[in-house]
């Protein structure tokens, strides 16, 4: 039998996400639809895809061998798509979908929609604040900002960029703290299950033996307003740029060790370049994202 492309955008769905929960809210389905149509696909093919367990969704052998071609038929899906786009002569308008991690996509990329508007009134974003990285060759986004270097030839990084890292707490939190505080001696602000491995985490481990937050939380926003409220330290990373918004929290003088710079990368797949509304997106972020010029030695202060 043939698939039909949503039987292959289920059975990716529910592989990738390992359950039939994610696979729902990656298709922005209930998971009674999900379990349905997933039943309906074996029952048609005559074999079982996933053997379901109580902690999720896990490929059997015929599952296995629909796996690459599936992803393989995602990524032509995807090029149809742009090709598509591109032969009906497609301008300056539509969505662009950006995937950043939260702090991001709340720090920059959010505010960067704006300055997009202001400059191409018909171009729309949709900010993807992803925890886990979607495939730029599939479609899943346009754009993304990384933290991790690509590796696949299908993808250009568009700008790396080195940004500081920094260790920020309430004033009223400050207050209580040394002069210069250690790590050992700051109350920890961190991701929850099933987040562990997700920056900083996995610095601060690297960098405190036995570590252990004072709180967390799988939201972004939620770990942000307990740091304001002066439950204890984060680490904020990217660059700094003139779309931030003013905050209340203070930087500590804290010493980071090799985890004191990241590098961000804008990345897109190739094959989205030469789409004009990917090309705009893209170039004003870069244009934001490129550290002010040096001032020149004497010039006069203000």
């Amino acid at each position: 039998m043939s698939l039909a492309w949503d039987d292959v955008q289920l059975f990716l769905a529910v592989a990738e996400a390992g359950s039939l929960s994610g696979a729902a809210r990656r298709l922005q389905v209930g998971q009674p639809t999900v379990s349905r149509r997933l039943a309906d696909l074996e029952y048609r093919l005559g074999a079982q895809l996933f053997q379901r367990r109580a902690e999720g969704a896990a490929l059997t052998g015929a599952g296995e061998r629909l796996l690459e071609p599936a992803r393989r038929m995602a990524e032509w899906a995807a090029e149809v798509e742009r090709a598509s786009e591109l032969g009906q002569g497609a301008g300056l308008r539509g969505v662009v979908r950006v995937t950043a991690p939260p702090g991001l996509a709340f720090d920059f990329v959010a505010p960067l929609a704006a300055r997009v508007r202001e400059r191409h009134p018909e171009l729309r974003l949709e900010v993807l604040s992803a925890v886990q990285r979607l495939d730029l060759t599939r479609g899943e986004a346009d754009l993304a900002l990384r933290l991790q270097p690509t590796v696949s030839s299908e993808l250009a990084v568009l700008g790396s960029f080195t940004t500081p890292n920094r260790v920020v707490v309430a004033r009223s939190y400050a207050e209580r703290l040394p002069r210069r505080p250690t790590l050992q001696q700051l109350d920890w602000i961190s991701w929850a299950a099933p987040f562990e491995d997700i920056p900083p985490t996995p610095q601060l481990k690297a960098l405190i033996p036995d570590f252990r937050p004072s709180f967390t939380s799988d939201n972004y926003l939620v770990q942000w307003r307990a740091c304001e409220a002066g439950l204890g330290a984060m680490i904020l990373g990217g660059p700094r740029h003139r779309l931030s918004l003013p905050m209340e929290l203070v930087s500590l003088d804290v010493d980071l060790g090799p985890h004191r710079e990241s590098t961000l990368h804008l990345v897109c797949a190739k094959s989205a370049l030469a789409l004009p509304r990917v090309r705009a997106v893209a170039d004003l972020a870069l244009a934001e994202l490129q550290p002010p010029p040096p001032r020149a030695r004497g010039a006069a202060r203000r």
